[in-house]
């Protein structure tokens, strides 16, 4: 035979929570769900839209206080909002309102704990994901002119590189990447906003007594857990020994085919795979990258 603590507890697993709603809640509006709304004979409940209501259509809610049903409903037409009272106890019923085309779904429930507020906002507009400009060889290529001669460019041409950011890192060892025989340091990056592109100054430095030889289109960046592949580089894919070689690199979009939009603010990694056994550089760990129901 089962304890009264033991009854007890079963009592307690079972019992269903009962949730009293908020007197004002708001809400984002998503036409692929069905919202609970509860509603009182002693209190009115106002739905509020972000813009003026194109249709409803009912079902046990009326509009005449001389005609049966579950709820009484009162709407201008034209505008945001409606308003809804029970009258009957335990009733049930469903509002379908039309707004900006699409229909959302409310049932009705007659409850003593009404939402006497309900402002529903429109969801977020996700904006578009714009295709990466498309850039002819020449135009990469150009690129990589305009980022070697940007000091000249800026003093004497400043049109040419108007809105080119630019970010130098020196001796940052934040932007080395050291694989051990040979590293690569970012000494300058360019960003181009129109061609969404970054221009890459970097450093190879071997340091063995052996050639280095590299795939020149393998040099790729990083940035957090995301990779960019070239889109055009200067490199002749050798390092002599003891040496260091000076390479420009073009990033441009995303390899999806949208734009990057990557600041300088970012913490870059370079990778490379050697001719000889692809061995690929292991990057500093960088940040992410940086780009700006109801209640019952």
């Amino acid at each position: 035979m089962k304890s009264n603590a033991e009854s007890i507890l079963v009592l307690l697993i079972w019992l269903p929570l009962a949730v009293s709603a908020k007197p004002i809640e708001s809400l984002t509006l998503d036409e692929r769900l069905v919202v609970t709304v509860p509603v009182s004979t002693n209190r009115v409940t106002t739905l509020t839209f972000p813009g003026p209501i194109d249709a409803i259509d009912v079902s046990g809610v009326s509009v005449d206080p001389k005609v049966p049903a579950a709820f009484q409903m009162a709407h201008t037409k034209g505008s945001a909002f409606l308003s809804l009272r029970a009258l009957e106890a335990a009733g049930n019923g469903n509002i379908n309102i039309r707004w900006q085309d699409a229909t959302y779904v409310f049932e009705l429930r007659e409850d003593q704990t009404p939402v006497l507020c309900l402002n529903l906002r429109a969801a977020p507009v996700t904006p578009p994901v714009l295709p990466a400009p498309r850039l002819s060889a020449a135009k990469a290529l150009a690129l990589l002119d305009k980022a070697k001669a940007f000091p000249l460019l800026k003093s004497q041409h400043p049109g040419v590189v108007r809105g080119v950011e630019v970010r130098t890192f020196g001796a940052n060892t934040e932007m080395v990447s050291d694989a051990g025989d040979y590293e690569i340091r970012i000494e300058e990056v360019y960003r181009f906003q129109v061609e969404d592109s970054l221009v890459f100054k970097i450093v190879i430095l071997n340091k063995t007594d052996k050639p280095l030889e590299f795939d020149p289109g393998s040099l790729a960046l990083r940035v957090g857990a995301r990779r960019y592949p070239l889109s055009v580089s200067d490199a002749s894919g050798n390092v002599d020994p003891k040496s260091e070689s000076k390479v420009y690199f073009a990033v441009t979009g995303t390899p999806d085919g949208g734009r990057n939009e990557l600041s300088l603010k970012n913490l870059f990694g370079v990778e490379l795979s050697r001719r000889q056994g692809p061995a690929r550089l292991s990057a500093p760990v960088p940040e992410e990258p940086v780009e700006a129901e109801i209640g019952q």
